[in-house]
Order: C-alpha cells, then structure tokens, then sequence
C-alpha cells in the first residue's frame, strides 16, 4: 500500500535519478534542536507490520523518499524544489497538496489525468447542465452528509448531553431535501442542517471551549480553527482519490463549479467530514489531545500551532489506515479507501450503471 507523506520540516526535495530526496534544513534544526523527531517530521502510513518498524533518520541528514511507495505528499514546511521535481511527480502521478504558514490549505500541484475518459467528461458534464439530473445528485450528497452528521449526534445523545432538540431539528430539515428542486434551496437547507449540527459541539465538548457559531475567514477560536483544519485535510484525500479515476474534479454537482478551486472534492468531503474530521476533533478535545497552549490567538483570529497540526495529522492518517470489514464487498477496507468506492459508485450514476447512493456511516 503506498503511503501519504506529510512534510512539517523546513528543507528541500529533489530529484536524482529515480529517486527522491528530501534534505531538511541544516539551520532551521540547529534553531529549533527539539524538533528532530522523525516521526514528527514526516509522518506516513504503516499499513504493514515491517513498515511500522522502519528506522528513523536524523533530520539533520537526507533522507530517501522510495518513489514507489508516494500516495501523495501534503507539505506543511517552508520546502524549496524545481520544476524537475514537479515533472518527475507529473511521471509518477503524485499529488502535493500546499499548506500555508498558518495551516490552511493553499493550493495543490494536480499533475495530467492519467485516467481520462472522454465518454465519463461528457456525461458529467450532461448531468451538471441538465437541472433534473444534478438536482438529484446534489440532493444525494446533502442526504449522506446528514445522515453522517445524525449518526456523530446519536452517538453522543446522553453520553455528553441530551441532543434531542438538535436531532429533531436536524430531522425536520432532512426531511425537506427531496423536496428541494434547485441548488440554492438545497444548499439553504443544507446549512440550517451544519447550523443544528453545530449547536450541539458545546455540549458534546462538555462546554470547555467558547463556540457559538461556525467561523471561517479566518476562525475565531479552537473549536473553529479545528473544524477549518480537519475539513482541508479531508477536502485534501477527497481530491487525491479523484485523481485515481476517471472523474473531473472541476464539475460538481453541489457546489457550483468555479475558478481556482477542484468543487467536485468539496461535494464529497461533505460526506466525509462527520467521519475523518468532527470524530478527531472530538477525541482530540474531549481526551486533551490538544489544549489551548496548542492554538495560538490574536484579535479575531485563532490557528493551530505546528504541534497541534502534528498531532492532528497524525491522528488523521491513523484513522484514514483503519480498516473495516464492507459489508457489501465482504472483505476489509481502509477508511480512505471509501472515499474511492464512493467515486466508483458516482461513476456508475453518471454512466447509467446504477442509482447513486451516498456513503453513511453503518457502524
């Protein structure tokens, strides 16, 4: 199984020959001698027992990236590189998502489609410009999304607090999806869902951090710089797993497609969220994984420290590496894995193969 390499350390990747390197920052570590630790510099995937107990390397050397072992890259550093890297990921078909200083995603390098089909392009794009088809495409992504959220609030329901009032509330909001006939009703629907779902984080946190409402630009507090962090990692694996099929990342059915952004992973990170990032945040929180020293606040504006993403990201590929018994496929898959199948089952709408039904949580 290949792996996800994330990157905290300042430094430097290249290519040489077939094979990639990276040199960490020979000043950055002399500045900042706590911040050695291999596991903590780059963190991946161990899926197998002798890849669990791979050597660690000193940050101060170079260490061999195997290629052939490279999902994507997520790169959280300061990392200089050249265009013959870039080519050499474009050959190698590998993604690199960018994070900026404070965290937040800026940007992916998203090598050529290796998997075109100019048959899935247009019907994807028929069911975009057909009002009647993407309706019901988009309803099914509000659908998923919902039931996930409905699935983290019963969970909780008297084990933090009685969630009644916002499950009732939630509910009543599902059940006016089908009957939503255009975007802008479902997407108003969609938020009064996210608007109840939220209102219960409070109670589920056990009143420990002060979060009233949800945040973006920029977050205000923990809890919300949280959210913003654990949704751009999911939006992150959404967009590398599109990339392994034949889908375009540029249509969505949902979110309306536009300039500079891949709105197809934004459609499906919202089924994914509930799962990958509400879940970790809520074990993060409520077992002081994180704590307040790992959020650093100014005047309207909260961020995760670099040790807080750490601990995060590693959580984060933990449970994205779980496996669990399908019970539809009858054989053990990962959580990321999911996200995959359910661009498979997408493919099959599109197609006429097959009514598209939305990944929900059954465990």
């Amino acid at each position: 199984m290949k792996r996800s390499y994330y990157i905290f350390n300042s430094g430097r990747l290249r290519r040489k020959d077939n094979t990639l390197f990276f040199e960490p920052s020979v000043a950055k570590v002399e500045e900042t001698p706590s911040a050695i630790n291999a596991d903590e510099e780059i963190l991946f995937d161990t899926p197998t027992g002798e890849e669990e107990n791979a050597p660690a390397f000193d940050a101060k050397q170079k260490r061999v990236v195997p290629i052939d072992n490279v999902d994507s890259f997520s790169i959280f550093g300061e990392i200089t590189f050249n265009t013959r890297f870039l080519n050499f990921l474009s050959q190698q078909n590998i993604p690199a998502h960018i994070f900026n200083y404070y965290g937040f995603y800026a940007g992916s390098y998203y090598p050529r489609e290796f998997l075109q089909s100019g048959f899935l392009l247009v019907k994807q794009v028929e069911h975009y410009t057909t009002p009647a088809k993407r309706i019901v495409i988009a309803r099914k992504f509000v659908e998923g999304a919902a039931a996930n959220m409905l699935k983290n609030l019963r969970y909780y329901d008297n084990r933090a607090a009685d969630l009644t009032w916002q499950i009732d509330n939630m509910q009543g909001y599902v059940s006016a999806i089908s009957s939503a006939h255009d975007i802008p009703t479902l997407m108003g629907i969609e938020g009064n869902i996210r608007q109840q779902y939220y209102s219960a984080f409070p109670a589920i946190l056990k009143e420990q951090y002060d979060f009233e409402k949800r945040v973006k630009h920029p977050p205000d507090n923990a809890v919300n710089a949280l959210i913003s962090f654990g949704n751009a990692m999911v939006y992150t694996a959404c967009l590398t797993e599109i990339y392994r099929t034949q889908l375009s990342p540029l249509i969505s059915f949902l979110h309306e497609p536009g300039e500079r952004r891949f709105s197809l992973a934004l459609d499906l990170a919202e089924i994914f969220k509930p799962l990958f990032a509400d879940r970790i945040l809520f074990k993060m929180l409520n077992q002081k994984m994180l704590t307040e020293k790992d959020f650093d606040k100014a005047l309207n504006f909260c961020y995760l420290k670099p040790e807080g993403r750490k601990a995060f990201v590693k959580e984060f590929e933990e449970k994205m590496t779980t496996t669990i018994e399908h019970r539809k496929l009858k054989r053990k898959v990962s959580y990321r894995r999911l996200i995959r199948l359910e661009c498979y089952r997408l493919i099959k709408h599109l197609t006429g193969d097959a009514d598209y039904e939305p990944f929900t949580i059954w465990w």
